[in-house]
């Protein structure tokens, strides 16, 4: 497609005519396809459930056991593994499903946490990503009591 356009012509010189070619059509965010992969969606949502007061950790206690162990290893995934514990997603074109499975603080309303754990991971993955969250659904694997110990293993060396 070509525009041209009489720039600056001066006492009626129309011989002085300059051509402009834009290239491509449409809007630019139309332009291409963007694809989000499931760990993206996963990590954003252990995120954001995590923020939620009353939500202890992620996971089930073999799966924290596991990561606890696992971060202690170089190489061992750290970082990546902890954001994603207890957290599975099937992402879509346009739509997303997720799966969490938390451990709640002792004396908390559960129901109460679910919420707002639902409410916080939709507001985040939708913002982030624009993708519409059609679930999330909520497995508590266990409650934290006041007097529980933390699950990570001993240290063998000081």
């Amino acid at each position: 497609m070509t525009d041209t356009s009489n720039f600056g012509a001066t006492s009626g010189d129309d011989s002085r005519r300059t051509s402009v070619t834009k290239r491509g059509g449409g809007d630019p965010a139309s332009r291409g396809r963007t694809t989000i992969a499931d760990g993206v969606v996963e990590k954003i949502a252990g995120l954001a459930a995590r923020d939620v007061d009353g939500v202890h950790a992620m996971g089930s206690g073999l799966s924290r056991t596991f990561g606890a162990v696992r971060d202690r290893v170089p190489g061992g995934g750290g970082a990546k593994s902890n954001a994603t514990r207890g957290v599975k997603a099937e992402v879509g074109e346009v739509q997303t499903a997720l799966d969490l499975e938390i451990v709640v603080v002792y004396g908390v309303s559960i129901a109460d946490v679910a919420g707002d754990v639902r409410e916080n991971v939709i507001n985040a993955v939708e913002r982030m990503t624009g993708l519409e969250v059609v679930e999330v659904n909520i497995a508590v694997s266990d409650v934290k009591l006041p007097d529980d110990e933390e699950e990570e293993p001993e240290q063998r060396l000081q």
